[in-house]
């Protein structure tokens, strides 16, 4: 790894000073000549150091005996060379360049790229920081794409949606989908004790091996069709091990290797990505030659190249996949399709992913990764492909459930293993932190082992729904009311006002000072992160105020000014009609009684959110759920475990935090039926709840619920709630664990509605 990193530090500054050379240093042809030749000055670096071009630095050798000004013709020549097998080279060619073997692949084909003139700095640079003073054989084929990838403009790499993958995380895909059964089948024929027969089986084996097929449809630089042929090709040099026992072969044995690169697909929309994808498997290629040389102790010929990947340039959601591989050809499909959200979708991509996934109703709602699995559903119809994907934890949860998996579903589809969100790290210098899952999938009607992995720990199930949760297929979909006979929950008010209304504690005083009389205006005002960090904000509240008054304040006015002018500014149709009135936030929402308060986003790392009551006084905002003429038995039932398991189960999430919804959570969430000694419990529990929080007034919530913080006497509070609820709802003694109480409130879910 340490050398795969060090390895894109160089191409790094190599493109940088490159970049400097090129007469329009913007324009995509020279962007793209330059890609190219940072390819192939890698693929030559490599190929000295690995000695596949023959002579140990053959192509520092050549550079060095020319100036920087002659640097851009002799690298004209020598990628001529490189192209040109050597029965139609020049017959009259310099012995230098005669030396050079034929490449083949295509890699050196296109002789338009622009290569610009050197200067002394690109000449060190690549012939003492990229050749003398580096190693290119050991560097990691399966890193070799995200690092090599590091040189585009980060910009560049985020729109795309693009993140790069380390091996632990690429084996959490391709162990359980084939990898895992692969080497568990090794073991067993390793183990049979007739050796005829265990011959027989491992020559079979070797020929399953070179038989599988894998697609990866948003394949970037490779790393997972890579990572997977080393690993194919590791387990083949193991039976080649086997059948000879570490004996040098002859005959019709010379070469015994039939694992071959042409097993792999992908597509990628990225030239450059599917040249640097294509090298990295030549890469690969070589180091595992090599290998097997090791073991038969004879020399295999690398170049010219024999095999080429089949790496494709296109667009995966418009392009028919069957014209990349037949489907009857294929085992596998995986890989890490681009992770952009719902809302932050180009038309284009909207447009794309309708297409893709006709059967989707809210196209706005979900993932663009959906369309990678409507795709994939589509493709493999009537045929036992499996197929897992990396994908954002989105999909997974709050309101995209339904519109992703109800109509998947119904095509035949099963998660066969998943791993619930964890963060998922890259390799390149600038690590892309994303919170993801991995689903694996297909339309197949069993799969050995089936299974779930949540932070760490595996669970083998019998069904894994679209939660990933081991349940039933139940689907919570938005509704607009509670599903039981219990007060409505509504957002806080929306100002919209480009933060005119709002004032910090620091510009109150100043108003009180100049302006005392404008005090009486002044609201608190209160989001999730007032809420829950004790912090104090205070809003303009001009509702029933009187004009004749608030216009003698001249800070009031230019606030409303800046209000009015704000929402004049917007290109929302709807924001600039709220223009007309400035002195009022845009959604008023207030109550005129104490309400409870839910934030709209809270930490995961909490096993309770912070729910608690307001004062009719204090203003909430948008960023809160407010529930008016709530009760204490209310607050008890919506703080327990219970509907805190619901909440994790059912709930968006915004990266990991939870994103509470009154949509899905709350009012789809099934209320228990209390005896009215099991209400009077659960009202004296939230009470003790209360309690316990005002014996540490000057803490805030964030500290309260810090798990690693929590007073003990919140906690014996919120144990004491926890079982309170659990009773009213006949749990208690009953289930151990949180997935056995979301599965009993599932089942509750689908008896009230109807399901």
């Amino acid at each position: 790894m340490q050398v795969s990193m060090a390895a894109g530090d160089i191409v790094g500054k190599l493109y940088d000073a490159l970049l400097k050379q090129y007469v329009d240093a913007t324009s995509e042809q020279s962007l793209k000549s330059l890609n190219m030749l940072c390819v192939r000055l890698v693929f030559c670096l490599y190929a000295e150091d690995a000695g596949i071009f023959g002579a140990k630095n053959m192509f520092h050798d050549y550079l060095q005996r020319y100036s920087a000004r002659d640097m851009r013709r002799v690298l004209i020549d020598l990628f001529k060379v490189l192209d040109t097998p050597e029965a139609q080279r020049d017959p009259y060619l310099d012995e230098d360049l005669k030396a050079f073997p034929y490449v083949n692949g295509g890699l050196f084909a296109e002789e338009n790229i622009e290569i610009p003139q050197f200067t002394e700095e690109i000449r060190t640079l690549l012939l003492v920081n990229a050749s003398a003073d580096f190693d290119w054989s050991r560097i990691s084929p399966t890193i070799f794409g995200a690092v090599f990838e590091s040189t585009l403009n980060p910009a560049t790499r985020r729109s795309g949606g693009m993140h790069y993958t380390s091996i632990e995380n690429i084996h959490k895909v391709i162990d359980p989908l084939f990898l895992d059964d692969l080497q568990d089948e090794f073991a067993r024929i390793k183990e049979m004790p007739n050796k005829k027969k265990r011959r027989e089986a491992l020559e079979a084996f070797q020929k399953k091996l070179a038989g599988l097929n894998f697609l990866d449809p948003a394949c970037g630089s490779g790393n997972f069709l890579t990572e997977t042929y080393l690993c194919l090709r590791r387990l083949e040099n193991e039976i080649i091990r086997a059948l000879t026992g570490g004996e040098i072969i002859l005959g019709e044995m010379l070469n015994p290797i039939q694992v071959s690169i042409r097993q792999f697909y992908g597509i990628e929309i990225n030239d450059f990505a599917v040249s640097v994808a294509k090298t990295a498997l030549w890469i690969a290629e070589s180091q595992m030659l090599q290998a097997t040389e090791d073991i038969i102790h004879l020399n295999l010929e690398f170049l010219p190249l024999k095999t080429n990947a089949n790496i494709i340039e296109g667009n995966a959601l418009r392009l028919d996949w069957e014209s990349v591989v037949p489907k009857e050809k294929l085992h596998y499909i995986m890989g890490n399709p681009p992770f952009v959200g719902g809302m932050m979708m180009t038309r284009e991509q909207r447009d794309e992913l309708a297409a893709a996934f006709p059967e989707c109703k809210k196209i706005g709602e979900v993932d663009y990764v959906s369309g990678w699995y409507a795709k994939a559903a589509h493709f493999i119809s009537e045929t036992n492909i499996r197929c897992a994907f990396v994908s954002t934890n989105s999909i997974c949860q709050g309101q995209a459930v339904p519109f992703v998996w109800k109509e998947l579903f119904k095509l035949g589809m099963k998660f066969d293993f998943a791993y619930r969100t964890f963060r998922w790290d890259s390799e390149a210098n600038i690590k892309a932190h994303v919170h993801c899952i991995i689903i694996g999938f297909s339309l197949t009607p069993k799969f050995n082992r089936k299974f779930i992995c949540s932070d760490g720990a595996l669970e083998y199930v019998d069904n894994i729904n679209a939660y990933l949760l081991n349940m039933e297929n139940i689907f919570v979909d938005s509704r607009s009311n509670p599903l039981c006979d219990v007060p409505k929950m509504r957002f806080g008010s929306m100002p919209r006002d480009g933060g005119a209304f709002i004032f910090s504690e620091e510009e109150k005083e100043i108003l009180l000072s100049s302006e005392p009389s404008s005090g009486k205006w002044l609201c608190r005002y209160m989001g999730a992160d007032e809420f829950i960090n004790n912090k104090k904000r205070y809003c303009l509240w001009l509702v029933n105020a009187n004009p004749s008054e608030f216009r003698k304040s001249k800070t009031v006015m230019a606030r409303i000014e800046r209000v009015r002018d704000f929402r004049l500014a917007s290109k929302a149709s709807a924001t600039q009609k709220f223009a007309a009135t400035p002195t009022l936030f845009c959604q008023i929402a207030q109550p005129d009684t104490d309400y409870i308060i839910v934030p709209g986003v809270s930490s995961e790392k909490r096993k309770y959110i912070p729910i608690g009551f307001m004062n009719k006084e204090v203003i909430a905002s948008n960023l809160v759920q407010i529930i008016p003429d709530a009760t204490l038995y209310h607050f008890g039932v919506l703080t327990s475990n219970v509907h805190m398991a619901w909440m994790r189960a059912v709930a968006g999430r915004l990266k990991s935090d939870y994103r509470y919804s009154k949509d899905i959570v709350y009012n789809n969430f099934p209320w228990p039926n209390p005896t009215e000694a099991q209400k009077e419990k659960i009202e004296r529990t939230a009470q003790g709840i209360l309690d316990a929080r005002a014996q540490h007034a000057d803490s805030s919530l964030a500290d309260l619920y810090d798990e690693l913080t929590m007073p003990q006497e919140l906690r014996r509070a919120h144990r004491a709630n926890d079982r309170a609820v659990m009773e009213a709802y006949g749990f208690w003694g009953k289930l151990n664990s949180e997935a056995a109480c979301v599965a009993e409130l599932m089942k509750m879910y689908r008896k009230l509605a109807g399901e």
